[in-house]
């Protein structure tokens, strides 16, 4: 009988084990085909993508590389299955230097040439258009697990102020509209020499303007720099859920009015 029993804790064991093996196997295939989780950790994409959204990232938009799979272990070379992204849309990306994830919005494409002059943006000797809008006010405080501190075109303000960003609608040339934020004028990237996205590579911003590194800084001074498309990873369309505080268990800091929220 203690034979038996033992048999079935063994066999139960077992079991779970099993169980637990295939349920990876099946989340690691969906995350690598399908969706990857992806937290935003900074206010680079304000006020598109808020410190503490949580979203998930479309891996068949552009297709596969290397990159799509956890730790960059798909045996591929370059890119299959891959398509294209449109100028405007909101990208995950491996950083080409740092090997960690970014997120920024492509505004360059292959062969385009771009500069700042002045805060605004330039592509094709074209000013893209810049509407005013309603500022962006945050409160000023620690935000997400590293607490990181907003600036604010009105500083200075105290801790538990209000943090004003002055807003713009910015309308790309392929007719994508989406909110830029400036925070000072005469910033060190709002005047920039000119860059001619090389073919197979593409030029990304954030839309946080005076808070994002981004192409406009060079791989050579440790920036981003031009990104191939083999680094691309999926595009951020949906925000699942967001938290406003420094830990997901301090649900009164749940802004339940950007759950499910489309990423534009």
């Amino acid at each position: 009988m203690a034979d038996s029993t033992a048999g079935k804790k063994k066999e139960g064991i077992w079991e779970t084990i099993k169980t637990i093996f295939w349920a990876l196997v099946i989340a690691g295939i969906f995350r690598t085909l399908f969706f990857q989780p992806f937290w935003i950790p900074s206010g680079s994409m304000k006020d598109t993508l808020l410190i503490g959204d949580f979203l998930f990232v479309n891996k068949m938009a552009y297709g596969y590389s290397q990159y799509s799979c956890p730790f960059s272990l798909c045996p591929i070379s370059g890119r299959i299955l891959g398509s294209e992204p449109e100028r405007g849309d909101v990208v995950v990306f491996r950083h080409p230097t740092r090997g960690v994830d970014f997120i920024k919005r492509v505004v360059g494409l292959p062969g385009d040439e771009l500069q700042m002059k002045g805060g605004g943006l330039w592509i094709n000797g074209e000013e893209v258009a810049m509407d005013r809008a309603e500022d962006f006010i945050e409160i000023k405080e620690q935000q997400g697990p590293q607490g990181l501190i907003p600036r604010c075109a009105n500083d200075p303000v105290p801790e538990g102020g209000e943090c004003v960003k002055e807003r713009y609608t910015e309308t790309l040339p392929n007719g994508v509209s989406h909110s830029i934020l400036n925070i000072t004028d005469g910033w060190v990237a709002d005047d920039t020499a000119s860059f001619t996205v090389p073919e197979g590579q593409y030029f990304f911003m954030g839309d946080n303007r005076d808070n994002s590194e981004d192409s406009r800084f060079p791989q050579e001074v440790g920036g981003l720099g031009f990104v191939p498309a083999e680094y691309l990873i999926g595009r951020a369309d949906r925000i699942m859920f967001s938290s406003a505080g420094r830990s997901l268990l301090y649900f009164w800091t749940w802004r339940a009015d950007r759950f499910f929220k489309a990423v534009n």
